[in-house]
């Protein structure tokens, strides 16, 4: 049975800021769920919305970082789960500070237990060839581009 909230969310002092943008966000976000996926593959399905995840989480990291918005807003961002708070803290990491999504780190999730192919920088890559993750559909997320 879903639990029955009873109060409203208490949102900190300087949450307008980022308000308008939030909302656009949770309003693509519902446009790329209702999307059709006929003609793609299984996984390229979810693209966009990982895409539009990442967008938004990077969205309030920048705010932050910049100082436009103050550190009670950041945290309960974070904890409402507006942005995700293990992809920033990668961020915040030398190496990943592009890092497009977590599951391209993550071991297990690959073929040969390694990362990604977006996290190869383009240097070490062939030039005639388009290399697309197949998790979230990066193209080279990798710091050293």
């Amino acid at each position: 049975m879903p639990r029955i909230r009873r109060k409203q969310t208490k949102y900190p002092k300087g949450f307008e800021v980022l308000e308008d943008k939030l909302d656009e966000f949770e309003e693509r976000m519902r446009e790329a769920v209702l999307e059709s996926d006929d003609g793609k593959r299984k996984s390229q399905s979810t693209w966009p919305i990982i895409k539009i995840h990442h967008q938004r989480s990077r969205y309030i990291y920048e705010m932050y970082k910049e100082k436009k918005i103050k550190k009670p807003v950041y945290e309960f961002c974070i904890r409402e789960k507006y942005a995700d708070g293990n992809l920033i803290a990668k961020w915040k990491k030398a190496g990943f500070e592009r890092l497009c999504c977590m599951q391209c780190i993550q071991a297990k999730s690959h073929t040969y237990k390694t990362t990604c192919i977006c996290r190869v920088p383009k240097a070490d890559l062939p030039k005639d060839k388009v290399i697309e993750c197949i998790q979230c559909g990066c193209r080279g997320c990798a710091s050293g581009d």
